[in-house]
């Protein structure tokens, strides 16, 4: 009975997974198919590709052990390839001789990826060896779903001790502790995603006289400020914003209060009804170019010929998406990395308004695993190495969830040369302490995800604001039938 509880529990909070977080949609075609990809069998004949020096390897180079009566195959969820481009880099070498790593991808579009591990998680235990989900990947919009589960253990079981763990932001684990009595930690992270404004240097000039980062901040130190330069850009023919969604969740990190109450109603913060006027005032004043997140347009704004002052960012997005947006010849069609490819190098980040986060990636034990062992090997590797928490962030300009690490590379001659020489891993620091997990809850992917639907339709002039609210509560009611409007709405 238990089983089919949680199980309904999972169905219920199925929801759509467009903008979730950590690049859910900036790099995976759409589709819904679920694919192996990367079958690799970590053999004496492994090939180079495989091998990395030192510097790559995640902690020592010494391989991972297989522990007596574990499984000789390791499959791992995903929805994109970010973490198996990892994984091979930094974790394939270390592998036990004769194990097989599969990852099981399964695109995120239509809640595809979640629709797929609610599927297969209450029926692990009962899978064969070779076809058991062993570590799968969730994001923080929908952490609490599989954290509260049955269906995901608790790190301490895989072996990791608070020692490991000691060095993350609190906030990670936060994420992915239980929500009673017994607060398990269930999943860990190798990054932590603080957020920015990161905006053009050669636009800030032509607004504010400077792209200097201190001077631009002290220009957009809060929303009053902020709104004033947006001003200055229209007047300039340049747009503050790109479309309705960039700036939602500088508001939406920072309401006081979750989603729904104790009495299973929706309560909408004032803080996003803040997001819905600036949004609404700044698309009828032209300060955005009215696009929607990950679509074309919105790409083409961070792109050469964009005319748009800056977008909000945290760590991935940096170098993840804006960095590929920004060049002139993309990476696909031959193009570098490099300064003098588009607007490459014409890019600065400042704190910006409001501190805030935006994604992450975590990594999780599903139960009934026959590799916990080596799960919780790959988790300490990748996510609890302080050293080589230095070395990636070095390698991919992410930000590595180990707090002295980054303050030791905040502290250096660190340098990005997209960001024009700026060491943005020093605001990182400032910004990452400040973020608060405390209003997190399990609906908050979904109902994230309708209010902006519902709410574009009055930026879009279709509907007045009762209306959307209205529609918004209908279609959240729909989502998840066991909430509720509040009384007084």
């Amino acid at each position: 009975m238990k089983k089919r509880i949680l199980a309904a529990v999972l169905a219920s909070a199925s929801i759509l997974g467009a903008v979730a977080g950590c690049s859910s949609n900036a790099t995976s075609s759409a589709g819904s198919s679920t694919t192996d990809s990367s079958k690799t069998e970590n053999s004496s004949k492994t090939e180079d590709s495989s091998k990395t020096d030192d510097s790559s390897n995640a902690g020592t180079s010494d391989k991972f052990t297989l522990k007596e009566g574990e499984g000789k195959t390791l499959n791992i969820a995903v929805w994109n390839e970010e973490f198996k481009n990892y994984f091979d880099k930094y974790i394939k070498a270390k592998m036990p001789e004769g194990v097989t790593v599969n990852f099981k991808i399964t695109e995120n579009k239509d809640n595809a990826y979640q629709n797929k591990l609610d599927e297969d998680l209450p029926k692990n235990e009962a899978a064969s060896a070779d076809d058991k989900i062993d570590m799968f990947l969730f994001e923080a919009d929908y952490a609490l779903k599989y954290v509260n589960s049955e269906y995901t253990l608790d790190v301490k079981s895989l072996g990791l001790t608070d020692e490991d763990l000691s060095g993350m932001y609190q906030y990670t684990k936060d994420v992915c502790t239980t929500q009673d009595d017994a607060k398990l930690l269930k999943g860990v992270s190798w990054q932590a995603t603080p957020g920015l404004y990161a905006y053009r240097r050669s636009i800030a000039k032509d607004v504010l006289g400077t792209d200097d980062p201190a001077k631009v901040q002290e220009a957009l130190a809060d929303w009053t400020k902020f709104d004033e330069v947006a001003a200055k850009a229209a007047d300039k023919g340049y747009k503050m914003l790109s479309g309705y969604d960039d700036a939602y969740r500088t508001f939406s990190n920072n309401v006081a209060a979750p989603w729904v109450n104790e009495n299973k109603e929706i309560i909408v913060d004032a803080n996003i009804m803040k997001w819905v006027d600036q949004t609404k005032t700044y698309t009828d004043k032209g300060y955005n170019n009215k696009t929607s997140l990950w679509s074309d347009a919105w790409a083409a704004d961070q792109g050469p010929d964009g005319k748009v002052f800056g977008f909000f960012y945290s760590t991935w997005g940096i170098n993840f998406t804006l960095a590929g947006n920004s060049l002139a010849v993309k990476e696909k069609e031959g193009g570098k990395l490099e300064v003098g490819n588009g607007g490459y190098g014409d890019w600065a980040v400042c704190y910006g308004p409001q501190a805030y986060f935006w994604g992450g990636s975590w990594l999780a034990a599903a139960k009934g695993t026959d590799n916990a062992t080596l799960v919780g090997d790959v988790m300490r590797a990748f996510c609890c190495d302080k050293d080589f928490g230095l070395q990636f962030t070095k390698d991919t300009q992410d930000y590595y969830n180990n707090e002295a690490a980054m303050k030791e590379l905040a502290a250096s001659d660190f340098k990005s040369a997209f960001l024009g020489g700026q060491n943005h891993i020093a605001l990182f620091v400032e910004t990452a302490p400040k973020i608060d997990m405390s209003k997190i809850s399990v609906y908050d992917q979904g109902l994230n995800e309708t209010f902006q639907a519902k709410f574009k339709e009055y930026f879009d002039g279709t509907v007045d604001k009762d209306t959307a609210l209205k529609n918004f509560y209908e279609a959240a009611i729909v989502k998840y039938p066991e909430l509720k409007k509040p009384a007084n709405a």
